[in-house]
């Protein structure tokens, strides 16, 4: 029978590298260095999180500022309606939940892209005659912000890059970029109502362009685009063959003088996956309901983007069962009264705002056309004492505790963006304390001129 003997020649105790040797029957056979191991901790962060970076996070972090302790906090920073309680949402709305609660049948797992009930219903509420849709073309998500990661991460890969708008909504940059894709930022035009520029969006194609992300109506601009623009905008992605990323959470969110149109229902030929849900039209964002849509009349995305997508849904399993419980009878039995109410309260927020903010020397307003926000330039020549819009945002908190996001939030320096969701009289004072700031740090071109010869 034979014997084996394992010899190993250490060269003490952190050895990186082991002589083994072999003995049978008194036979030495050398089996050469082999690679040791001491254990030890090495627990580093992944790449992936190191590239997640969300700006409004990082600026708004970084504003150590403290309110005027004389004047209670106004805060017209956060795009959520429900913060101050003047904007609730429908009776049917939250009887349709503790139905769904009661029922006890939406407690376990559901499919990861949704109840199929519950897709017919997403379906049946959005299709129309030129954009038809049946319940295989509804992905359900976790909000809209994990359909549009879902959307992103079918559409690119690492190293590809996508067209996102300037000023816009920060987080397509910070889930890129953590996926490892590159952005390139297509310029909106603030004196033609936050319009693509075109010509500028169609210059930064390439062979790697996965998609085009448009948002509409927008965050941060509040604008709503014209039928007539959004052709253009589709006769571009036609001829480049880019698919469409459509963000399109504020849908129908439009003032009465102004028409929503879904960019799906005016092409045949560009696909489109539109992203959208319930927090914002019908007030509930804390209920994390979203959906994709999937428009590809053409068959160009084919069975390959469909199954990516259902792939990809499967991480998480997809969003709360109880609030699919609740979706039919929240889409088709909300009442249209409800939808009047808050977007009459909203244009009302809106005009006064603008129009009071229109009156103030060194501001220069965009007026909205729907969702919640609307954005204003500070003509920055008239107060030289700050460097940007960020340190007119941080002053404006500590002088006079109004909070309003800095457009650098945005990609888009020397704007800052006002919510509307907030009561009237809360507009209103808000409103009177950013005219007062503006008086007192307003320099006249002479003035502004003395200040920059002092420096």
């Amino acid at each position: 029978m034979d014997s084996y003997l394992i010899q190993v020649n250490g060269h003490g105790d952190h050895a990186p590298m082991l002589d083994v040797h072999l003995k049978t029957n008194g036979n030495s056979i050398s089996l050469g260095k082999v690679k040791g191991r001491k254990p030890r901790w090495a627990v580093r962060a992944s790449e992936m999180s190191k590239k997640t970076f969300n700006p409004v996070r990082a600026i708004v972090d970084s504003m150590k500022v403290e309110p005027n302790p004389k004047k209670p906090m106004i805060s017209l920073s956060l795009g959520d309606p429900t913060v101050f309680g003047n904007l609730p949402t429908n009776d049917e709305v939250t009887r349709a939940m503790k139905e769904a609660l009661d029922s006890g049948r939406y407690n376990g797992y559901a499919p990861s892209v949704g109840y199929q009930s519950c897709r017919e219903a997403v379906a049946e509420y959005y299709s129309c005659p030129e954009a038809p849709l049946e319940a295989q073309d509804v992905i359900l998500t976790s909000g809209c912000s994990q359909a549009i990661e879902l959307a992103l991460a079918v559409l690119a890969n690492p190293g590809q890059n996508i067209l996102v708008p300037r000023p816009g909504f920060s987080l397509y940059k910070t889930l890129a970029l953590s996926m490892g894709i590159e952005v390139k930022l297509y310029n909106l035009l603030p004196d033609k109502a936050w319009e693509i520029d075109l010509e500028h969006l169609e210059s930064l194609v390439d062979e790697k362009t996965a998609c085009l992300i448009v948002n509409n109506p927008s965050n941060p601009c509040g604008s709503v685009f014209s039928k007539s623009h959004l052709q253009k905008i589709l006769a571009v992605a036609s001829r480049q063959c880019v698919p469409i990323l459509a963000d399109e959470i504020y849908g129908d969110m439009v003032f009465a003088d102004c028409k929503y149109e879904p960019i799906a229902t005016l092409s045949t030929n560009v696909p489109i996956l539109s992203c959208g849900g319930l927090a914002k039209r019908w007030l509930v964002p804390g209920w994390r309901m979203g959906w994709i849509l999937i428009h590809d009349r053409r068959d160009i995305f084919g069975n390959e983007i469909r199954d990516g997508l259902v792939r990809l849904s499967q991480r998480i399993l997809g969003p709360c069962t109880i609030v699919q419980g609740a979706l039919e009878r929240i889409l088709h039995r909300t009442p249209p009264e409800f939808y009047h109410n808050t977007l009459s309260i909203l244009k009302s927020n809106a005009d006064l705002c603008y129009a009071a903010l229109s009156a103030i020397p060194g501001l220069q307003p965009v007026r909205p056309a729907g969702a919640m926000y609307l954005m204003v330039e500070i003509e920055m020549e008239h107060f030289p004492e700050f460097e940007n819009d960020v340190e007119f945002t941080e002053r404006l908190i500590s002088e006079q505790s109004v909070f309003c996001l800095p457009a650098t939030c945005f990609e888009y320096p020397n704007f800052f963006r006002v919510v509307i969701t907030v009561p009237e009289e809360m507009i209103l004072e808000a409103c009177s304390r950013i005219q007062e700031f503006c008086e007192m740090h307003y320099q006249g071109a002479e003035g502004a001129q003395d200040l920059e010869c002092d420096k």
